[in-house]
């Protein structure tokens, strides 16, 4: 089955994550995928399949004989596709020879058009896999599913020596959940890499640290006619906490290793006001900063208003996994001598984001992050190309050889 095929039918299964959920995994469609692929792996001949009863999957490619000793390598791709937006029904097209042109997205009104994505001009003359406009496609990150199980075919059928090779699929990474359970003893591999990126040969070792705030104000609701001095409008004040804030420092605004204050919802009324905000920064000191900026803004409101009047609430959910990576440059270093061997051109980047590799890396298994092939991924704009995804499984396959040689 090639790599694309398997993507196809991938994406046809609805693994959605539900980020209202504190069940694990968070939605209980996810085995569908999982258990296919646990059939799928043993049918390949691979050994140790298993899967657990929090939905990651596990198995092993024993090591060629006399490679026994060499390092221990996974590879590691989540299920789940985010709930920004619906993940059931996907009816991909297949457009060959992409002519660099707008595509209509199916009879969804959608068009997706070089005008809103540059890069597609970069794309023609190849086979284009979009969404139909009402769906996401799913390629975060079933085109990593589809990768790694063609590696792993690839090994098992071939003669190409290697040393041992693990591969493990997770649940909930679009929750933030896909490492909470994670057995890294048990999976067994020295280092890793999550494949779980965007453009083929692309590989990032550093990501944002990363926290979530929230806001609760409290307001003093009586009579707006005598209101004067008493009146607490907790919906204003939460327009006054937002406008305290550096409004260059936005998503819209920061790009590289920019940082940035992102609201991502509030809610309101005189009585009671709530606003939760993602920090990100790539710097652990300026990201410290960020975070002393809030209290700060806590406590000069409390001051207006009143002791209680607003609470913050911070709670950091991943670090910068470079610190976790540099002692392991090696993991670098092979994927891109990997990807010059098969022709790609290799591109290290920040990740303006996380992956289950930043915690993974702090759980003990030095992961970074590579390349899918897949772009403009968590809505109906999502889009991959065939070619990407083949040049992406060589790619992995000469990661395999570079540590087999060593």
């Amino acid at each position: 089955m090639t790599v694309t095929e398997r993507f196809l039918s991938y994406v046809a299964i609805h693994t959605t994550s539900d980020d209202t959920s504190d069940t694990h995994p968070s939605s209980k469609n996810q085995f569908d995928l999982a258990t296919l692929l646990c059939d799928e792996l043993v049918g390949m001949g691979a050994v140790n399949v298993r899967l657990d009863s929090n939905c990651y999957v596990y198995a092993e490619i024993p090591a060629t004989a006399g490679y026994e000793n060499k390092p221990a390598i996974g590879f590691i791709a989540h299920m789940d596709t985010a709930p920004d937006f619906s993940g059931k029904n996907v009816r991909p097209q297949i457009i060959e020879q992409y002519d660099g042109g707008e595509i209509a997205l199916g009879t969804s009104g959608r068009t997706l058009s070089p005008a809103m994505f540059p890069h597609l001009r970069t794309l023609i003359g190849k086979t284009l896999i979009t969404t139909d406009g009402t769906t996401l496609l799913g390629a975060d990150d079933k085109a990593g599913v589809a990768e790694i199980m063609t590696l792993a075919e690839d090994l098992l059928t071939g003669d190409m020596p290697h040393g041992k090779v693990l591969v493990a699929f997770t649940p909930d990474e679009e929750v933030g959940m896909g490492a909470d359970l994670f057995d890294v003893e048990g999976f067994g591999a020295d280092f890793a890499y999550t494949v779980d990126g965007g453009t083929e040969g692309g590989m990032e070792y550093e990501n944002f640290n990363a926290a979530a705030a929230t806001f609760l104000i409290k307001g003093v609701n009586v009579h707006p006619g005598y209101a004067k001095d008493t009146m607490v409008n907790a919906a204003l004040v939460a327009t006054e906490l937002a406008a305290m804030l550096p409004s260059e420092e936005t998503p819209r605004m920061t790009e590289g290793y920019e940082g940035f204050f992102h609201l991502t919802d509030m809610s309101g009324t005189v009585e009671e006001a709530t606003l939760h905000y993602i920090i990100r920064d790539h710097d652990f000191d300026a990201f410290d900063r960020r975070k002393a900026l809030l209290r700060t803004v806590t406590d000069t409101l409390n001051e207006t208003y009143g002791d209680g009047t607003v609470t913050l609430t911070l709670k950091d959910s991943y670090r910068n996994m470079k610190e976790m990576i540099a002692p392991c440059m090696h993991l670098i270093e092979n994927a891109t001598l990997a990807a010059e061997r098969v022709g790609v051109t290799p591109t290290v980047e920040p990740i303006r984001g996380g992956t289950d590799g930043a915690r993974l890396s702090y759980m003990g298994l030095p992961c970074p992050n590579l390349g899918t092939g897949g772009y403009a991924f968590h809505g109906p704009f999502e889009h991959i190309t065939k070619e990407g995804m083949e040049a992406e499984c060589r790619i992995l396959k000469e990661i395999v050889r570079c540590y087999a040689e060593a």
